[in-house]
C-alpha cells in the first residue's frame, strides 16, 4: 500500500503535521488556483516544484514514499508535454507539465501529512455554512471519505490480479484481467453499501 496513491499517511512530528487540516486544504486550494493563474514561464513554474519538494523536506516524508507517491502520474504528464510542445512549443509544455507536477506533489503532501478523519473534518467545516441553503453536507462528506479510500483498494486489487496472473504464468488478457477485478469491486461495493445501510446512512 506504501506505493500506492492516497494510500499512506506519515507519521512524524514536523510543522506541516501539525497545521490544521482545514489550513492545509485552503493552501493546497490556493497553490493549485494560483500557480495555474500566475506561472508563465518554465523558470517559475520549476520554482513551485522546489518549493514543494523544500515543504517535503521540511515535512519530514522519506525520499522513496513521496517518490511513490508521485511517479505514477509522470507518464501522463511526458505525454501531455511532448503533445503541448507539438502544439505550443517547448516553453508552454514544459510550464504547464511543471505546474500539473507542483499541484500533484502538494496534494500527495497534503494526504501525506494528513489523517483522511481529520481532512474529511476539514471538507465538512469548509462546507458547513452552506448546508442552510439545503446542501447535503455530510453525504458529500461521506463520498468524498469513500471515493479517497477506494482508490487506493481499487489500485491494490489490480496489483493483485496482475501478481496472481503472472505467479501462474499467465499471458496478458484483457476478459481474464478485467473480469476478477470487477467482481471484487461489485463484491466490495455491495459489502460496503450493506454496512452503510445497516448504520442508517442516507436515512
Amino acid at each position: 500500500m506504501r506505493n500506492i496513491p492516497l494510500g499512506v499517511y506519515v507519521n512524524a512530528d514536523s510543522p506541516i503535521h501539525r497545521m490544521p487540516a482545514l489550513w492545509k486544504f485552503f493552501l493546497l486550494i490556493v497553490f493549485i488556483i494560483g500557480t495555474a493563474i500566475v506561472v508563465r514561464t518554465p523558470l517559475w513554474a520549476l520554482a513551485c516544484v522546489v518549493a514543494v519538494l523544500a515543504a517535503t523536506a521540511v515535512a519530514h516524508i522519506p525520499p522513496r514514499t513521496a517518490w511513490d507517491q508521485w511517479w505514477p502520474v509522470l507518464p501522463l504528464l511526458l505525454f501531455l508535454g511532448a503533445f503541448q510542445s507539438w502544439q505550443r512549443g517547448l516553453p508552454f509544455a514544459a510550464t504547464t507539465v511543471l505546474v500539473l507536477l507542483a499541484s500533484v506533489m502538494a496534494a500527495t503532501l497534503l494526504t501525506l501529512t494528513t489523517r483522511l478523519e481529520a481532512l474529511m473534518d476539514a471538507v465538512e467545516k469548509a462546507l458547513g455554512p452552506f448546508a442552510r441553503f439545503g446542501l447535503p453536507v455530510e453525504s458529500i462528506t461521506l463520498a468524498i471519505s469513500l471515493t479517497i479510500r477506494l482508490i487506493p483498494l481499487m489500485l491494490s486489487t489490480v496489483m493483485e490480479v496482475l501478481d496472481a496472473r503472472k505467479a501462474r504464468g499467465a499471458g496478458f488478457s484483457v476478459v481474464a484481467f478485467g473480469t476478477p477485478v470487477i467482481i471484487r469491486s461489485i463484491r466490495r461495493a455491495r459489502n460496503i453499501g450493506d454496512a452503510l445501510l445497516a448504520r442508517g446512512a442516507g436515512d
